[in-house]
C-alpha cells in the first residue's frame, strides 16, 4: 500500500468516479476510507465516523459480518468461478435458488435469474417482461411506465424508465416506449396536494389516463420502487402499491418491484412489496443480498410468469440475455451466508426501531432549522431531509451550503449523502440506538455550522 501523502496527491487524478464531475472531483478530493468495522468507517487520517449511508444502501448488516467473509474464503478456495449459461452449473447457485424461493414465498416469487448487479437486475426484468408478452402471442406489447423522480438504475433500459433528467438527458435518446406518470411525492408534485392518500389516487389516476392514451395491449410493464430510495426517500400512502397492482392486472400489464434497495429488511418488512402487501409479477434484488461484499443480483420471478416460459413448444421462450457473473459461485456463497444471517438477526425488526427513532429526530431537527424544508421516512431506516433556502418558496438549497452541512456532519461523527438538495441516510440495519443519536448529534452540528 502506498503511503498517506501518495494517496492524497493522486486522489482523483486518474479514476473517475461515478456520479461525479471530474473536475470537481479533482478540486474537491473525495474522502479516502480505509477501514471499517461494525456502523463504522475510517479514513486515512484516522477520523471514525457512524456510516449513515450504509455503503451505497447495501451493508445491511454491517462491516464486520464474518459469516459472509468466510462463505466467499471458502467458495474461492473450492470453486472460484464457473459459468452457468446452458450445460453447466454449480452446487452453489442451486442451493440459493431454493433458500430464495423459501424466502420470497409470501411475495409469490419462486424462480432466480441471477445478475451481477442493480442495474442488471432491472435490464433482465425489462427483457423478461417484453419476452414474457411474445411467448404468450402479445408481441405488441412493448412500452414500459414507470414514476417520476423513480430510479432503475444505469444501463439504457433502467436509464430509460428512470424518472430524473440527471440520469438521462446527457444520453439520450434512450430506449422508446418509456413513458411516466407523476410520483407520490407530497412536497413536490404537479397538483399541489399535500395529502398522502388523495395524492395516491390522484396519481393512480394519471396511470389510468396514461394506459388509455398508450393502449393498454402496447404496454408490458410498470415498474416502480415500493419506496422511491435515490429519488429522495418519497414513500408512498399505503394504498398507492396496491392500487397500481389492481390496475396492472386488469390490464394484463406486469408489475416489475425494483426492490435492488428495500428488499431483505431495509423497510422493517422482509420485502418492499410485502410492506404494502403486494405481489409483483418480477422483482429486482441486488445490493443488500450480499450486504455489498460482493457484486451479486437476482431477479424473482412469479410462478404464473414463469410457467409461460417453461410450458412453452414454440421455442420463444429460449432466454437470450445472460451476464459472465450470472450466478457466480463466490456471490452465491456470500448470498447464502447474508441470508442466513439477516434471518438469523431478524433484521426488519431493528430497521422498524431504529428507523422510527431516526425520523423521529430528524423531525426536531426541523422544529430547529429553517433549511429543512421536508423530512421524509417513516419506513424502515430510509430517511431523507430536503433542504430549502426558503421554506414558503421551497426553494431548493444551492450545493455549496448543503455541502457544508455535509462536511460538518461528517467532522462530528456522521457519514450522510448528499444528492440534490437531499441529504438521504440509509444506515446498516444493524445499528444502535446510540448510533442513532450520533447520527442526529452529527447533523445537528452539521445544520449550526450554516446557521
Amino acid at each position: 500500500m502506498k503511503d498517506s501523502n501518495f494517496l492524497k496527491e493522486m486522489n482523483a487524478r486518474s479514476v473517475w468516479h461515478p456520479m461525479a464531475h471530474p473536475a470537481d472531483c479533482q478540486a474537491n478530493p473525495p474522502t479516502i476510507v480505509t477501514g471499517a468495522s461494525g456502523v463504522r468507517i475510517k479514513d486515512i487520517d484516522g477520523h471514525e465516523v457512524v456510516d449513515a449511508v450504509g455503503g451505497l444502501w447495501n451493508v445491511n448488516l454491517g462491516f464486520s459480518c464474518d459469516p459472509i467473509k468466510a462463505a466467499i474464503t471458502a467458495q474461492m478456495e473450492r470453486l472460484p468461478y464457473y459459468s452457468i449459461f446452458r450445460g453447466t452449473t454449480n452446487d452453489t447457485v442451486i442451493q440459493l435458488a431454493e433458500e430464495l424461493r423459501d424466502f420470497f414465498e409470501p411475495d409469490g416469487l419462486s424462480r432466480a435469474f441471477y445478475t451481477s448487479g442493480g442495474s442488471d437486475s432491472v435490464e433482465t426484468a425489462l427483457r423478461l417482461a417484453r419476452q414474457y408478452h411474445q411467448v404468450r402471442g402479445e408481441a405488441g406489447r412493448t412500452k414500459f411506465l414507470s414514476l417520476k423522480k423513480g430510479y432503475h438504475g444505469t444501463h439504457f433500459g433502467g436509464a430509460s424508465v428512470n424518472g430524473n433528467a440527471n440520469f438521462r438527458s446527457a444520453y439520450e435518446p434512450l430506449l422508446a416506449g418509456c413513458h411516466h406518470i407523476p410520483a407520490p411525492y407530497t412536497y413536490r408534485n404537479p397538483f399541489n396536494e399535500s395529502d398522502p392518500e388523495r395524492l395516491a389516487q390522484l396519481c393512480l389516476s394519471m396511470l389510468e389516463d396514461e394506459i388509455a392514451m398508450q393502449g393498454a395491449g402496447s404496454i408490458a410493464a410498470f415498474i416502480m420502487e415500493p419506496i422511491l430510495g435515490a429519488g429522495g426517500v418519497i414513500p408512498p400512502h399505503e394504498s398507492f402499491m396496491p392500487g397500481v397492482r389492481e390496475i396492472c392486472t386488469r390490464h394484463g400489464i406486469l408489475l416489475i418491484a425494483d426492490e435492488v434497495i428495500t428488499a431483505f429488511g431495509r423497510t422493517g418488512s422482509w420485502s418492499g412489496s410485502r410492506h404494502w402487501g403486494v405481489q409483483p409479477d418480477l422483482m429486482c434484488t441486488a445490493k443488500a443480498i450480499t450486504n455489498g461484499y460482493f457484486p451479486f443480483g437476482a431477479v424473482m420471478i412469479a410462478e404464473h410468469v414463469a410457467q409461460v416460459f417453461e410450458q412453452d413448444e414454440t421455442g420463444k421462450a429460449n432466454i437470450g440475455h445472460g451476464y459472465t457473473y450470472s450466478g457466480h459461485p463466490v456471490g452465491a456463497a456470500a448470498a447464502l451466508a447474508c441470508l442466513e444471517e439477516t434471518i438469523r438477526l431478524d433484521v426488519p425488526t431493528n430497521a422498524a426501531a431504529r428507523g422510527a427513532q431516526l425520523f423521529k429526530g430528524l423531525q426536531a431537527l426541523q422544529q430547529k432549522y429553517e433549511l429543512i424544508g421536508d423530512v421524509r421516512g417513516g419506513h424502515g431506516l430510509m430517511c431523507a431531509l430536503e433542504l430549502v433556502s426558503d421554506r414558503t418558496a421551497k426553494t431548493p438549497i444551492d450545493k455549496a451550503t448543503i455541502g457544508k452541512v455535509q462536511d460538518a456532519a461528517y467532522q462530528a461523527g456522521a457519514m450522510v449523502r448528499m444528492s440534490g438538495a437531499n441529504l438521504i441516510m440509509s444506515p446498516p440495519l444493524v445499528l444502535t440506538e446510540a448510533d442513532v443519536d450520533t447520527i442526529l448529534t452529527a447533523l445537528d452540528a452539521g445544520f449550526a455550522s450554516v446557521s
